[in-house]
């Protein structure tokens, strides 16, 4: 299993267990706002790095 399926997987999982303990929305708002909260306080040079690392995964 590649590393995205396995993220995407995780956060399937966390969406599940979060709905019904505290509703849709902020469920959705906690899965959707940690990776870009995780994103936005990376350095521009790691942020750089990372879209490098993902535009050659999708050449491949």
């Amino acid at each position: 299993m590649s590393n995205g399926a396995k993220v995407a997987v995780a956060g399937v999982v966390a969406a599940a267990v979060l709905w019904p303990l505290i509703g849709f929305w902020w469920a959705l708002l906690v899965v959707i706002g940690v990776p870009v909260a995780g994103y936005l306080l990376l350095d521009p040079s790691q942020r750089r790095r990372l879209r490098r690392i993902n535009n050659k995964q999708i050449g491949r």
